[in-house]
């Protein structure tokens, strides 16, 4: 059996920084660094299993938090989840793992008890005015923010969508959707991927702009590897079915859910208890402690050095999982070809800011039949498609669990997601300058009043998305490269340079145990989440 195995995950330095609130007569803050991610999913899933099966694997993480981009923020009793994390999946592996820690909710939640809401209950399950570790049953509500006006994602054939595009824009939507239909493109762009699926007027109007604003360059500069991984198999036919067939039809487009889980607190709050569970069956976790070196001899990996709260260390390791950025792991590593360094050291990332607003209100009202608190509106996200501001995508907190924000019946807690990079003119801003940029992009767009904020914090995350452009090109040479090594299993989104949902991470690090004990390709680690394969299996709906 092996004895030492090594599970290495992540992320480079950032900070989560609050704010001077907006009111005088408000509270005073404290200023609190070094709040970056800490281990994520895929690297909590493999050391998860590996304890399961009997081993006592080593997890070394650079910084001092759990969870990594699906970890929970706290900031003064209200949880931000970073980024938004549904837990949806179509893998019976990861739905074990989920409800076997978490059960899904028997008794109905705090909103569901006060606005009557319907919700499935499993019987027997926890009750979660009372019990912690309590899956929720939750209303999937998403919509685009296009010209003032909110559109449903997808896009749904009613007449308040014509009404809300116009005829002239639905008929060049219709006829512009016919030619592809008609004669695909050839695939060498996410533009070209995006107007096969959609067509011509669709793409320009609603994905061409936020994708840029995603990616910082257009659409015909990225290769198509993305949208097959996050947008599937979704076309604008299906949408179109799938608003129309959706109460008689079973499957689904993952990108189409109607309702998923969520832990009572969020995602955070389930990777901590896996940490947790971690620790008591004999796995050990190092926080603080950052990598500085990994040496190979003979085709494996042999020794990982790192610094733990300042005093150099290192490891022995039969096994290593590595969910390090690629960019990150070969620069530590010795003797690469500069076919792989150089490539390897230019992969490309997107960067991530996020601001959370405390109010006292929204001014944007529902019009929905869906009842909320102080009539909010119901999403839990939405996705800003106006090009007068930079503001990607909005969150609402209360939406996603009501014990996210510390008083949901008389505050609302919101997030504003910016995607940039490192460096630029939005990373590069003071935190109080963030924040009243932020504010005044959201004010502008009519959701909110200035005089209606109590309090912000502003967290910063680096290398959140892996990039499909630049030096990407030269991915499969980076990857044969890794392969070389035996005993070396990339995991996780930045592990594989790939922009995996946490299910799919968590499959990675299930995968490479699999791939250890022999029961598993290396093959098969690399073609989660890329093959059709995989999108096309057990499509049913998780609700228990």
């Amino acid at each position: 059996m092996y004895t030492n195995l090594i599970i290495c995950t992540f992320k480079l330095s950032g900070g989560k920084c609050p704010v001077p609130p907006f009111r005088e007569k408000e509270q005073t803050y404290e200023r609190t660094e070094n709040c970056d991610r800490g281990c994520g999913p895929a690297g909590l899933t493999a050391g998860y299993r590996l304890v399961q099966e009997g081993y006592r694997p080593i997890l070394l993480e650079k910084t001092s938090l759990i969870g990594g981009l699906s970890r929970t923020e706290r900031y003064k009793g209200n949880h931000l989840d970073i980024g938004g994390h549904h837990f949806f999946t179509k893998s019976p592996e990861v739905k074990e793992l989920w409800y076997s820690l978490f059960p899904i909710q028997g008794s109905p939640a705090k909103d569901d008890i006060a606005l009557n809401h319907s919700v499935e209950l499993v019987p027997g399950g926890p009750d979660p005015e009372h019990a912690e570790q309590v899956m929720l049953n939750r209303t999937r509500i998403s919509r685009i923010f296009y010209r003032k006006h909110l559109f449903d994602y997808p896009l749904s054939p009613s007449f308040g969508t014509l009404l809300k595009l116009g005829v002239c824009n639905s008929i060049r939507i219709f006829f512009g959707y016919l030619p592809v239909q008609i004669r695909k493109r050839e695939e060498h762009s996410l533009e070209d991927f995006y107007i096969n699926r959609f067509g011509k007027p669709l793409y320009e109007t609603f994905f061409r702009d936020y994708t840029k604003k995603l990616w910082g360059i257009s659409p015909a500069e990225i290769a198509p590897d993305w949208g097959r991984q996050r947008v599937k198999g979704l076309s604008l036919w299906k949408a179109l079915f799938s608003a129309v067939a959706g109460p008689f039809c079973r499957k689904k487009e993952t990108s189409l859910i109607e309702s998923f889980q969520y832990p009572k607190r969020g995602p955070g709050q389930y990777w901590e208890f896996m940490a947790d569970e971690i620790r008591k069956r004999g796995g050990i976790i190092r926080l603080n402690a950052e990598i500085t070196a990994v040496r190979s001899e003979n085709g494996r990996i042999t020794e990982v050095e790192y610094r733990e709260n300042g005093v150099l260390r290192s490891e022995t390791c039969d096994v290593f999982f590595s969910s390090i950025p690629v960019s990150e792991l070969i620069a530590g590593m010795k003797d690469v070809p500069e076919e792989v360094r150089v490539p390897s050291c230019a992969l490309p990332y997107r960067d991530f800011i996020t601001v959370g607003l405390l109010l006292d209100r929204m001014n944007l009202r529902n019009d929905t039949a869906r009842k909320t608190w102080n009539d909010i509106i119901p999403d839990c996200w939405i996705y800003i498609q106006e090009k007068e501001v930079r503001l990607g995508r909005l969150q609402i907190f209360n939406n996603w669990s009501p014990y996210l924000p510390a008083d949901p019946e008389k505050q609302v807690w919101i997030g504003l997601e910016y995607f940039c990079s490192e460096g630029d003119s939005l990373w590069s801003m003071s935190d109080r300058e963030f924040i009243d940029f932020a504010v005044g992009e959201l004010e502008k767009t009519g959701f909110i009043r200035k005089e209606d904020v109590l309090d912000a914090v502003r967290i910063r995350v680096q290398k959140a998305y892996p990039a499909y452009f630049g030096s990407y090109a030269q991915w499969e040479t980076i990857r044969a490269y890794l392969d070389r090594f035996d005993n070396l299993f990339c995991i996780g989104r930045n592990g594989q340079h790939r922009y995996n949902n946490m299910d799919h991470s968590m499959l990675t690090g299930l995968k490479a145990v699999e791939v250890m004990n022999g029961t598993a390709e290396k093959s098969d680690l690399w073609n989660i989440n890329a093959e059709q394969t995989y999108h096309e299996t057990d499509s049913s709906r998780t609700s228990l």
